[in-house]
């Protein structure tokens, strides 16, 4: 009688799990810019790419992204970004934007920090980076923020009248052509020059203007921050929202619950499934 070997019990749960590997990428949403007459830029989405053993069913939830700060006395920060999920993979959502006097918030990547030297949040290891800092207290129409961190940049710093420019994304291939995302958003400047948007969805900030610009829609983009004339009224950016991308043999198939939105195209010998809104268990066919 044959024994069973390893590689017999490795090929059994293979099986059992789905019997197929693929390769995923996950962001989450990225961070809304602050809103200020100076205010940071939001980071992007957290960012994980791998390959695994598909199992049997799994969840998976796109991410919205933070919503921008509003326009008050003394500003409001932009809010983190929500994270995605695919089964056990679930990078944090991107930092949210500082505003005057404030410091970004901590995230997948941080967000830029606001006027006055205040520093940038802190992205989290292997998904982001972390926010610029943001700029000297120089006088009216000087002062500037710190763009936001990007997945595989740091934000800039502000620097006198220049707010600083959102950290670049990283570009992936899965869909069969390469695409960046996960870019920080621009820091804003009270009266001087904006920073723009890191590669990869990151909205560029303002200066003496409405509303920061947002993230780009699935792609986990921060926002970009404000730089607001006191006599109008704005918001900072919304980051965009996140994504799941999964590519795997054409032999395979999925059952798709009713709860997310997504679209399955054939790539040569493989499938690529992209979701892009909502949440629900999905079911190896």
């Amino acid at each position: 009688m044959r024994r069973s070997s390893i590689s017999d019990f490795v090929k059994f749960n293979s099986m059992s799990a789905g019997n197929f590997s693929l390769d995923y990428l996950v962001i989450s949403g990225g961070g809304g810019g602050g809103a200020a007459d100076t205010a940071g830029g939001g980071g992007g989405g957290g960012y994980l790419s791998g390959t695994k053993i598909a199992n049997k069913s799994f969840t998976v939830t796109i991410g919205a992204g933070g919503a921008g700060g509003v326009l008050s006395v003394d500003g409001e920060m932009g809010q983190n970004g929500v994270s995605s999920v695919f089964d056990a993979v679930s990078p944090d959502g991107g930092g949210g934007g500082g505003t005057n006097d404030a410091a970004g918030r901590s995230g997948g990547s941080g967000g830029g920090g606001g006027r006055g030297l205040f520093a940038g949040g802190s992205g989290t290891a292997s998904q982001g980076n972390d926010g610029g800092d943001g700029g000297p207290l120089a006088g009216s129409g000087n002062a500037s923020a710190g763009g936001g961190g990007g997945a595989s940049a740091v934000g800039d710093d502000g620097v006198s009248g220049t707010g600083g420019d959102g950290g670049a994304g990283t570009a992936s291939s899965i869909t069969g052509s390469s695409v960046t995302r996960g870019g920080g958003g621009g820091g804003g400047s009270f009266a001087g020059t904006a920073g723009v948007g890191g590669a990869g969805g990151g909205g560029d900030g303002r200066n003496t203007d409405a509303t920061g610009y947002p993230g780009t829609v699935n792609t986990g983009g921060g926002g970009g921050g404000t730089g607001l004339n006191p006599t109008l009224n704005g918001s900072g950016g919304a980051g965009g929202s996140g994504v799941v991308i999964l590519r795997y043999p054409s032999s395979a198939s999925f059952i798709i619950g009713g709860g997310l939105v997504a679209s399955t195209v054939t790539d040569g010998t493989e499938k690529v499934t992209t979701f892009t809104a909502g949440t629900g268990t999905v079911t190896v066919a």
